[in-house]
């Protein structure tokens, strides 16, 4: 075969091989480049099935469907069988004179199996064979068909490289799925509304609300009061939508200098102020893609409104002291722990721009509006705060529950996290009593006790917490706990009268 059609050839079957990423989508065009170049009469391409240990046709040339599905062998049956075998080409120059030659397809008819010759080659995938490329051609001598051979055995390389290189990109591609997933299920677990503690009703329709949204890219309006937890829900939007491979970008717009908002938000381009001394790209820019969500709202000035309402509208903005226009795709979260509309009668917020911000308003409620949250919370951060410091705090004493339940938290969550956090390092006994909680707590409707003096009234609050505590360790028994505490019943009963103890909610 000249060197001009043999370089043709593998030209052809190269181009082939890079069409597709699907290998069964080009074996079949290969063959037939095989034929119009070499004049074969069949030709197949065989492969092993590793799970059951067959060997069937992939792709075929010369040969109807009906044989393809019957060309089937075993490792060292047929022909066929000894190459995925041996690993080395089989060459038969008669057909006719090979017994090893089974003719399992029965393309070859007897009358003219004298005048084929049959050629096989190995496909090998890292010293493994995993295929098998073979041809019948009209009668050759064995010498001439040697260059067949060397040819076919090129093809079967360059076949096996694509297997190879598809391999491996599948491999990239599924290891880059899973660890998108990984990240994707991490944030989520830590953002997801669940980790919202709370079962009440009110944050129950905050979840839904959550739910609701979190499929679409509407803009959202957060309000409450502060340390409700507005930034954790801004949170559960954006992994919980199909951003979440995106970045989650952050601004609280209290924090930041009015001389610095702009470009924070914006970006500046070099010179653009003193000390711009490089182009820096602003929160909008960071968060293409993603979500921005900025935090106190209501504190923009009256010209940072102006240009957040523009970038609402056209999802395009200048950078400070930049003249070309910047497109982006972000979802915007908005929060806020004052009332917009008093700040709009007042003439400090743009009525336009609130309009666009409260597309889908969430609520969030405080904790005095959610008592039966308080406890589940609490729970939470004793035991976050006690892994934190290594302490093992197995309870939260009657008293203190009390106390926590009996305060209004005008702090919400970050106030009770706080009072919690500071409890468990004041533990000693692995369980948080009621004067490991901030002054703020200790008043005499939390303790239950009314004060004649600073010693009676600390000695009567202790009395009432070791009688509590007893009812508690003993469901309720009075018996049990005057015998616990070393006082008769008698004496048990007249304190429980005095502080007004309930026994029955310690025998539910």
């Amino acid at each position: 075969m000249p060197k001009t059609t043999e370089f043709s050839l593998l030209f052809e079957v190269s181009q082939t091989l890079d069409s597709s990423l699907d290998l069964r989508e080009v074996l079949g065009p290969v063959l037939k480049i095989i034929a119009r170049h070499k004049g074969i009469l069949r030709g197949s391409l065989t492969l092993l099935n590793r799970d059951t240990g067959e060997i069937s046709i992939e792709a075929a040339y010369g040969l109807s469907p009906s044989q393809q599905r019957k060309g089937r062998y075993r490792i060292g049956e047929g022909v066929i069988g000894q190459v995925f075998q041996t690993g080395r080409p089989a060459v038969i120059p008669r057909v006719s004179e090979e017994p090893r030659f089974l003719n399992r397809t029965g393309a070859i008819a007897k009358a003219e199996s004298s005048d084929i010759s049959y050629l096989s080659v190995p496909i090998k995938l890292e010293n493994r064979v995993v295929g098998a490329l073979s041809i019948d051609v009209p009668y050759r001598e064995e010498t001439s068909l040697q260059d067949e051979v060397r040819l076919l055995s090129i093809v079967g390389s360059m076949i096996s490289q694509a297997v190879k290189l598809r391999q491996q990109a599948q491999e990239e591609r599924r290891q880059l799925i899973e660890e998108n997933l990984r990240l994707t299920e991490e944030l989520k677990d830590r953002f997801r509304p669940s980790n919202l503690i709370g079962n009440s009703g009110a944050m129950q329709a905050v979840y839904d609300l959550i739910a609701q949204v979190s499929g679409s890219d509407a803009t959202v309006l957060i309000r409450g009061e502060s340390g409700t937890g507005k930034e954790l829900v801004a949170h559960a939007i954006h992994y919980s939508s199909r951003r979440a491979a995106k970045p989650f970008i952050k601004v609280n717009c209290a924090a930041l200098p009015e001389a610095v908002i702009e470009s924070e938000l914006f970006g500046h381009e070099k010179g653009a102020f003193t000390g711009a001394v490089s182009a820096r790209k602003g929160r909008f820019e960071l968060a293409d893609g993603g979500t921005l969500f900025l935090d106190e709202v209501g504190d923009l000035s009256p010209g940072l409104q102006i240009k957040l309402l523009r970038v609402l509208q056209e999802r395009e903005f200048e950078r400070v002291g930049g003249a070309s226009t910047l497109k982006v795709d972000v979802r915007l979260i908005a929060a806020t722990n004052v009332e917009l509309e008093k700040l709009i009668a007042s003439g400090r917020f743009r009525q336009d721009l609130y309009y666009r911000l409260n597309v889908f308003p969430i609520h969030i409620p405080p904790l005095r509006e959610r008592k039966t949250d308080i406890l589940q919370l609490a729970d939470h951060f004793v035991e976050k705060y006690g892994r934190a410091n290594g302490k093992q705090v197995r309870r939260i004493s009657t008293p203190a529950i009390d106390m926590l339940m009996s305060y209004h938290w005008p702090g919400n969550v970050r106030e009770l996290e706080n009072c919690v956090e500071r409890a468990v390092l004041l533990s000693e006994d692995d369980v948080i009593h009621g004067h490991h909680l901030p002054p703020s707590l200790q008043t005499a409707e939390a303790s239950g006790t009314v004060f004649r003096g600073r010693l009676a009234g600390n000695l009567a609050g202790v009395e009432r917490e070791l009688i509590l505590e007893a009812l508690k360790s003993c469901r309720g028994n009075m018996a049990m706990a005057a015998k616990a505490i070393g006082v008769s019943e008698r004496i048990m009963g007249l304190r429980v009268r005095k502080y007004g103890i309930d026994i029955w909610r310690f025998r539910q």
